[in-house]
């Protein structure tokens, strides 16, 4: 599985963004798919995930109600819809796939696919 993510760039507190991460090489309805950050001289951390059938999505709680993932099997697109963005949410944020599963993975380990990873800067 090839994952692009796109969409990253600099926005003021307060503003949105829509990052998108296209896949390719695996049928893209079988995949859990997940979206994680990186900070400077931070661990990776999980943002936000939805299950291969798009029927469950789960969110740290720190995007909680500010951050909306979703899925377009059409479009092999998994989309992760950003507002109300903080300071705090800068960093570079990657996509992850791994074939679907009846629970959804909120840690790194349980991802067997990753994008390249696009820079998300929040200024205050």
């Amino acid at each position: 599985v090839q994952l692009q993510a796109s969409g990253g760039g600099l926005v003021q507190a307060g503003g949105s963004l829509r990052l998108s991460c296209a896949a390719s090489g695996r049928t893209f309805s079988s995949l859990d798919m997940g979206w994680f950050r990186q900070a400077p001289g931070k661990e990776r951390e999980f943002v936000a995930a939805i299950s291969w059938s798009g029927s469950s999505t789960y969110y740290a709680d720190s995007v909680k109600g500010r951050f909306t993932i979703s899925r377009d099997d059409a479009k092999n697109t998994v989309y992760l819809q950003m507002n109300s963005l903080k300071p705090e949410d800068t960093a570079v944020y990657y996509c992850a796939a791994r074939g679907g599963r009846h629970i959804i993975a909120v840690v790194s380990t349980a991802y067997d696919y990753w994008g390249q990873g696009t820079q998300v800067t929040v200024s205050s």
